[in-house]
C-alpha cells in the first residue's frame, strides 16, 4: 500500500493541519504495517499556477522550450505520484473560506483530461477511483452544522467535489474548527480531530462513515 502525505499549510511548526496529518500518517502505517509513505510538502516545493509554459498537458500542444519541458515533467510526475497512491491524506486549512493557492495549484496540475477524469457522451467520469482520501480540514471559526456559516465553506465542499470528480468515493474528512477562538476552544477542536483519526482505525465502519458526513 502507498499513501501520499500532502500538506500546503504555510504556518510550519504552528500548523494545526501539519500537526494532524503527521498524526494520522504515523497512525496509518501503524495499522498497516508494510505501507509506503511519501511525503508532498505542497510550501516547500509548490508547483507553480498555471500559465502559457504549463497548459500544454491541457491544450495538447507539444512542449517546444526547454521551460514548457520541465513544465510538463513536472505535471507528469505529479499526476503519476497521485495515482500510485492508494490513501491520499491531504492536509488543507482554510485560507480566505477557500483553499491555499499551492494546494488549488497541486489540484489543477492532477486535474489532467484521460487521467484523472475524461468527458464521454453520457457526461464526466473519474478515472482515479479506489483510493481512500483523507481530508485534514483546520480553520479558525467553525462553519460545520451552522447554515449561514457552511455557506461561506469553499474549502471542504470544493475538495469533495474535486476528488469526487476524480472517481473517488471514499473521501472522509478529519475536522479540527474554532481554532482561533480562544485557547481552550483550540484545545477541544485538536482533541476531537485527534480522537477522530484514531477512530478511523479502531471503529467498525459506520464510524468512517460518520467522519465523512
Amino acid at each position: 500500500m502507498k499513501l501520499l502525505h500532502i500538506d500546503s499549510s504555510a504556518l510550519g511548526g504552528a500548523s494545526a493541519s501539519r500537526q494532524l496529518t503527521a498524526q494520522l500518517a504515523r497512525e496509518w502505517v501503524q495499522a498497516h504495517p508494510g505501507t509506503t509513505v511519501e511525503h508532498l510538502d505542497l510550501v516547500a516545493a509548490a508547483p507553480s499556477h498555471l500559465d502559457e509554459h504549463s497548459l500544454g498537458f491541457r491544450l495538447g500542444v507539444e512542449a517546444t522550450t526547454e521551460r514548457q519541458r520541465q513544465e510538463n515533467a513536472l505535471s507528469e510526475r505529479l499526476v503519476n505520484q497521485f495515482l500510485a497512491a492508494d490513501v491520499v491524506v491531504v492536509g488543507a486549512p482554510m485560507y480566505n473560506f477557500s483553499i491555499p493557492s499551492q494546494l488549488k495549484a497541486w489540484i489543477d496540475r492532477i486535474a489532467q483530461a484521460g487521467r484523472t477524469f475524461r468527458y464521454t457522451a453520457a457526461g464526466p467520469e473519474g478515472l482515479a477511483g479506489g483510493k481512500t482520501v483523507v481530508v485534514v480540514s483546520s480553520r479558525g471559526g467553525a462553519y460545520a452544522g451552522m447554515p449561514h456559516e457552511a455557506a461561506m465553506d469553499h474549502q471542504e465542499s470544493y475538495l469533495r467535489a474535486v476528488f469526487g470528480f476524480f472517481g473517488i468515493t471514499d473521501v472522509r474528512i478529519v475536522r479540527a474548527e474554532g481554532l482561533a477562538m480562544g485557547d481552550e476552544g483550540r484545545a477541544t477542536a485538536m482533541a476531537a480531530a485527534g480522537r477522530d483519526i484514531r477512530a478511523l482505525f479502531d471503529a467498525p465502519a459506520n464510524e468512517a462513515q460518520r467522519l465523512a458526513a
